[in-house]
């Protein structure tokens, strides 16, 4: 009988739900290397724990795609790479085993990367880490997936690659320490229904044994009393029972409960998603990124005029709105982003593109060139000044005027702007002649309430919900119904039930969901009265 009282961590939460089981510490030491006699025994010991790193890599991308892929791919040409395992080869023949050789040249990799003034290789230190621990699990034969089925995660952080390999068909959870709620973890977790609670901070490390996950309210408890325990089984059946109710309005028009009709679009980041998606359940594409195509190096125009079509053909006929390349910020690209000291404020989005005219022209032609292959629009992130617009507007235009002059067939598509920066949201009538606008509330809200969205120590001020983002957003769509221009929202906002009711009742009638999220915010838009 538990006499202690419950110990209540409180984090943010990344993925909603409900679990309950025993934590399963990411960062235990399972097992324990047991030197071999001689040092040819270590290096053919690395070597195949190297081998057999990669081979469980290799299958993983076999059941991945888009950014889980890039993730997975980037890991398996490190593992390929001789010269990675040099050093701790070299370490071994001067008597060091294969386990502390590699722990220790793997800890100098993932300092240097850490230590790095370019965000690329910054963010790919977790990656290198990744590496280490699967390395190293190999080595003193630990079963990647021996986990306890309905266990929750936890740790400072968590790799993809864990979480990819992890059978989630049992329930279970993650509670980090640290991580953000704009981690690809946290990406994945949303996408398969996984809850999450990030930013619970070093007391997580004290804890063990059987713990409740709340990832709505984003709270995990040890310790749980008999009351707690019941209250915990009465959300996650709420939580169940809405989520199965919400499945019914997946193959219906979102209209509210007094018949006003909305427009529902799915977001996509990348062209595989669309295979898993049924074009009658939405009503076309509101954001397509393209940072994918960027993952791993710079792409060519037929590259990205292949992607793109794919899209428009699966939309057959409907609107698919594909952003430009939203590439700086939190997302760094290999010979195209620059290293800032606050990257989220420098020279990211349109920015970028409108200084690199060889790269951005590339994608222009693919992107006319696409254009004859279904409904296409296009948008422009991070626009701050109408001279923005202009300036890429015209790039399109002389563009088309190329593709004309050598026959090739095209069309210039409507052109829009993501409404992200304060200065538009205050002012739109500077962009009257757009063709529409797309709210990005991520990025909009982190601007407004000066909160980084992927920051877990000032998540809570990163609120959609606020006054001053709500009176933006509504200011925004007022004056696309005055102006005729249509105006859409497809951050994180369109899909969260709890936001819905906020943005359609400050007049937004068109938002953009991922496709997980789109059932639930078809069956939110039903339960709001205008």
């Amino acid at each position: 009988m538990n006499n202690r009282s419950p110990i209540v961590l409180t984090g943010i939460a990344a993925s909603p739900g409900f679990a309950a089981g025993p934590l399963c510490r990411l960062d235990a030491v399972t097992a324990s290397y047991t030197p071999k006699a001689t040092s040819t025994e270590e290096i053919e010991a690395l070597n195949g724990a190297i081998a057999m790193a990669s081979a469980a890599v290799a299958s993983l991308i076999e059941r991945s795609s888009g950014e889980s892929a890039d993730i997975l791919e980037f890991q398996l040409a490190m593992l390929s790479d001789d010269t990675l395992a040099e050093p701790a080869l070299a370490a071994i023949g001067q008597g060091a085993d294969a386990a502390s050789a590699w722990a220790r040249v793997l800890d100098a990799e993932i300092a240097g990367y850490e230590a790095s003034g370019d965000d690329y290789f910054r963010a790919r230190s977790a990656d290198l880490g990744d590496i280490r621990d699967r390395v190293l699990r190999a080595l003193v034969g630990t079963d990647m997936l021996a986990t306890l089925p309905g266990a929750i995660l936890a740790g400072e952080d968590l790799a993809p690659t864990r979480f990819l390999e992890t059978d989630w068909s049992a329930g279970g959870g993650i509670a980090l320490a640290a991580g953000s709620s704009a981690s690809h973890v946290a990406m994945l977790a949303r996408s398969r229904g996984v809850p999450m609670v990030v930013g619970l901070g070093d007391a997580l490390s004290t804890l063990s044994g059987e713990v409740l996950l709340d990832a709505q309210a984003g709270v995990l408890t040890a310790l749980a009393a008999g009351g707690d325990i019941a209250r915990h089984r009465a959300a996650a059946a709420a939580f169940a029972a809405v989520r199965s109710s919400a499945a019914a309005y997946l193959s219906k028009p979102a209209l509210t409960a007094d018949g006003t009709p909305v427009l529902a679009y799915v977001n996509v980041a990348d062209p595989s998603d669309v295979d898993a998606i049924d074009i009658t359940t939405c009503d076309g594409v509101g954001l397509m990124r393209t940072e994918f195509l960027f993952s791993r190096g710079l792409p060519d125009e037929e590259t990205q005029y292949r992607a793109y079509r794919k899209v428009l053909e699966w939309a057959a006929g409907k609107p698919v709105t594909i952003r430009t390349v939203d590439a700086g910020g939190d997302k760094p690209v290999p010979g195209f982003t620059v290293a800032e000291g606050n990257p989220f404020l420098g020279l990211r989005g349109i920015r970028l593109s409108l200084s690199r005219p060889d790269i951005f022209r590339v994608q222009i032609r693919a992107l006319l060139r696409a254009a004859v292959h279904g409904s296409l629009k296009v948008m422009f992130p991070m626009i701050a000044v109408e001279s923005e617009y202009a300036r890429a507007k015209a790039m399109f235009a002389e563009e088309a005027l190329a593709l004309s002059t050598l026959g090739t067939v095209h069309r210039i598509p409507p052109l829009g702007i993501m409404v992200e920066v304060p200065s538009v949201a205050i002012a739109p009538q500077a962009f009257s002649d757009v063709a529409f606008f797309s709210i990005g509330s991520n990025d909009l809200t982190q601007y407004v309430m000066a909160a980084a969205r992927d920051n877990a120590s000032v998540a809570r001020l990163n609120d959609t919900a606020h006054p001053a983002v709500l009176r933006l957003i509504g200011e925004v769509a007022a004056f696309g119904a005055a102006h005729g221009i249509p105006v859409s929202l497809c951050g994180d906002a369109g899909g969260d039930p709890a936001l819905i009711p906020h943005l359609l009742k400050a007049g937004l009638r068109e938002l953009s969901a991922s496709p997980a999220q789109l059932a639930a915010a078809k069956a939110a838009v039903a339960g709001v009265t205008l």
